[in-house]
């Protein structure tokens, strides 16, 4: 069976979680990608954010955790994703760029939609929600 070893980024504002959908699937995402030989995770999560949504999350965001579950868009393979979490920036302006087809932004406290893919829906947002709850220190 065919892993696939990815790296997203979790973007936040005003309580809600961007996802996004790729031409040709149904199912919403972070937005990410696989990572590149000789690349990082956190510099394949912050290229695909810039490619797919025009946002720089350089220098931004920390680790939420490394996740499994099954490919959302490809059959037999499962997917090992490095996720990051950053709030957004006042001037960041995401946008379907590449091959992003849609976003939409996902309430924290609304019920999960069908259509999200397994790992946000039964991993990431669970450990989003818990981090979020979680009390960080003043800067």
């Amino acid at each position: 069976m065919t892993t696939y070893v990815t790296a997203a980024f979790c973007l936040v504002r005003d309580g809600r979680l961007l996802t996004v959908r790729k031409a040709g699937s149904t199912r919403f995402m972070l937005p990410g990608g696989k990572i590149e030989p000789g690349e990082s995770p956190r510099d394949a999560a912050v290229r695909e954010v810039m490619e797919e949504v025009g946002v720089d999350v350089s220098g931004v965001g920390t680790p939420l955790g490394r996740f499994h579950d099954v490919a959302a868009n490809e059959p037999d393979a499962w997917v090992d994703a490095t996720i990051y979490v950053t709030d957004l920036r006042e001037q960041d302006a995401p946008a379907p760029l590449a091959e992003i087809a849609e976003q939409r932004w996902l309430g924290f406290n609304e019920e999960l939609p069908e259509d999200l893919a397994p790992l946000l829906r039964n991993h990431v947002v669970p450990a989003l929600r818990a981090h979020l709850a979680t009390p960080r220190p003043a800067h």
